[in-house]
């Protein structure tokens, strides 16, 4: 991800009048662009979307599984606005065409290089105070997992290839391999 800096802040009118097929994330106001995600990273997100929302089907569940691009407003200001790889929101009231106006109560996030300090420090941060119930990242080049479950204040780490735990969903774990 490269920021971009400008004296004032950039508002979500700024992320709206990007050209087409340009991606970024506004965090406090500085525009985050994102690199084209590599095969790897889509072939975890896919696979983790399908998984998700086959269990969710499977329970007869609302929650909703929603993969990148879609907007996440975290906050309810327009400095920030972010897209996570893969959002899941039960309380269905927070959606609206724009994207999901909350917290999440799932977000996963798949470390590509350019995320790597994003994933695992700004957005940690960020997500665990906006009221996130749970947030993974998949960082393919370790092959490792890294589970926050906000609710039980604890974080584990898992290998690829192990069952990983979901915090939200009892009896339900996912194993990337």
């Amino acid at each position: 991800m490269n920021v971009i800096m400008k004296e004032d802040a950039y508002t979500i009118e700024d992320i709206y009048a990007l050209p087409d097929g340009e991606r970024a994330e506004l965090i406090d106001g500085q525009i985050y662009y994102m690199s084209p995600p590599s095969w790897t990273h889509q072939r975890i997100r896919s696979r983790l979307h399908q998984i998700i929302a086959n269990y969710i089907d499977s329970k007869n569940g609302t929650c909703q599984v929603l993969a990148a691009p879609f907007a996440v407003f975290l906050n309810q200001d327009d400095v920030n606005y972010y897209e996570p790889d893969i959002s899941i929101i039960c309380d269905l009231s927070k959606l609206d065409e724009k994207g999901c106006h909350g917290a999440p109560d799932w977000i996963i996030e798949i470390v590509s290089p350019s995320s790597r300090k994003m994933d695992y420090y700004k957005k940690l941060f960020k997500y665990r105070t906006a009221g996130v119930r749970e947030y993974w990242v998949v960082d393919p080049d370790r092959d490792q997992i890294t589970v926050y479950n906000f609710e039980q204040d604890n974080m584990e780490e898992y290998s690829f290839g192990e069952d990983v735990p979901v915090g939200i969903y009892e009896g339900f774990s996912i194993s990337i391999s």
